[in-house]
């Protein structure tokens, strides 16, 4: 068994590829169930964000499982392989730790990240999907983030999505002060977005999502008007900036809803800031006159300073993330070689507990004290050496060298019987 990874994310596919294949929060775990039932998984956690979709396993395949599974699920995608990244062992490891780090990012050091990471690890337990090794794997990502973070400023004026797309909003749309925004969705995504939009003084702000009762308590935070998604169409045209991040599988706005909220705006420009994935907003949108949209893939432009003033920071982040690594790699490695030990001694102690255990009925049957002493030391001696007793005998009937060198080792002859035997050879020549 190795440890897997093998996903698409931001960096190897574009949003059109990574929304077929986004898992809700709702369907994970029956794909864990699913990914766990195949014979050559031992054990499996999901991650998928608005930039990323990944398996992490142990399997023993090359992943080749994993990745036809992915490749069908939850559609068939026969175009997928050519976009999947796959790493293994200690690569795997690295990649673990850069993505909780906030290094894979699409906004480098972005806060957001180790949360999901988290919900993934957590999701996977609960599944009951997630073994002792992966569990150690993401227990030490959660330590080696926290440390990045608290050892580097590679966390220091953190940016987020949301973030980025108001600043987006500010930098290539009318003034925030002058304009209404409709926010859609009701999600962390959201709530971020709410927040920077009241820091930078937007003039108003609507927020719809399906369940009213989440907008209506957004929106009591951030002073905005809250709104049932029932009622969208109807305030679309107040909107000079629309912002969506919801976990709909399907688009909420199409071309025919927004061409007739320009035609009430008297086609007065309108930006469109689509941050989901799957989109909420049709493709097709952006072809109509008078509209700008933007998905999470054009907002790459808009973080690139950001990027630029991490930089530093993140090299000394990568320091701490190799450290880590080696020091986990070697820890499963003492842990490899320690497990013939545990299951010997395993062995041992089953059987002394097995032999102890009849050797008391029959001192409660009444039997010779003496003769139960005896059958229990031969009984246990036996047990014990029948194993190793026929693995030397097949050594040396094959020539096994190696694990005869290594019998020497494990029971080295007594000195004392070492010297009679040379003694008796040497009295058998003088004679």
């Amino acid at each position: 068994m190795s440890l897997f990874v093998l996903g698409i994310n931001h960096q190897t596919a574009p949003v059109s590829l990574r929304e077929r294949v986004a898992f809700s929060s709702e369907t994970v775990p029956a794909a864990l169930a699913t990914l766990r039932a195949l014979p050559q998984v031992s054990e499996v956690a999901l991650l998928s964000t608005c930039n990323r979709t990944e398996l992490y396993a142990v399997a023993d395949d090359d992943g080749r499982a994993l990745a036809d599974w992915l490749a069908t699920h939850p559609q068939d995608m026969g175009d997928l392989h050519a976009y999947l990244y796959r790493h293994r062992d200690a690569d795997a490891v690295r990649h673990l730790f850069r993505v909780a780090t906030g290094l894979d990012s699409l906004v480098l050091g972005e806060p957001q990240i180790l949360g999901q990471v988290k919900d993934a690890w957590a999701t996977a337990r609960n599944a009951g999907s997630l073994g002792s090794q992966l569990d150690r794997l993401f227990q030490q990502a959660f330590s080696t983030a926290k440390r990045a973070r608290t050892d580097t400023r590679i966390g220091a004026n953190p940016v987020s999505v949301a973030s980025a797309a108001v600043r987006l909003a500010q930098e290539s749309f009318a003034r925030l002060e002058d304009s209404t925004v409709l926010l859609i969705g009701a999600g962390e995504t959201i709530e971020l977005a709410a927040r920077h939009l009241v820091q930078a003084k937007a003039k108003r702000l609507l927020i719809a999502n399906r369940t009213l009762s989440h907008a209506q308590d957004l929106a009591s935070r951030h002073g905005g008007v809250a709104l049932p998604l029932s009622e969208l169409d109807r305030h679309l045209g107040e909107a000079d900036i629309v912002l969506s991040a919801t976990a709909s599988r399907e688009p909420i706005l199409h071309r025919p809803q927004v061409a007739a909220a320009l035609a009430t705006r008297k086609h007065r420009p309108m930006l469109l800031l689509d941050l989901a994935v799957p989109r909420d907003i049709a493709a097709d949108v952006a072809d109509l006159k008078d509209t700008f949209l933007y998905t999470v893939d054009d907002l790459e432009r808009a973080i690139e300073d950001n990027r630029r003033s991490r930089r530093e920071a993140a090299t000394e982040a990568e320091a701490i993330v190799d450290l880590q690594v080696a020091r986990f790699v070697e820890t499963m490695a003492a842990s490899t070689r320690t497990a013939p030990l545990k299951r010997l001694r395993a062995h041992g102690e089953a059987a002394r507990a097995e032999v102890l255990a009849k050797a008391k009925q029959q001192l409660d049957a009444g039997q010779d004290p003496a003769e139960v002493l005896n059958f229990l030391a031969h009984t246990l001696t036996n047990r014990l050496l029948h194993a190793p007793t026929i693995a030397l005998r097949e050594a040396a009937l094959s020539g096994n060298a190696e694990l005869a060198r290594a019998a020497d080792k494990l029971f080295p002859e007594p000195p004392g019987e070492a010297s009679d035997a040379a003694s008796e050879s040497d009295s058998g020549r003088e004679a």
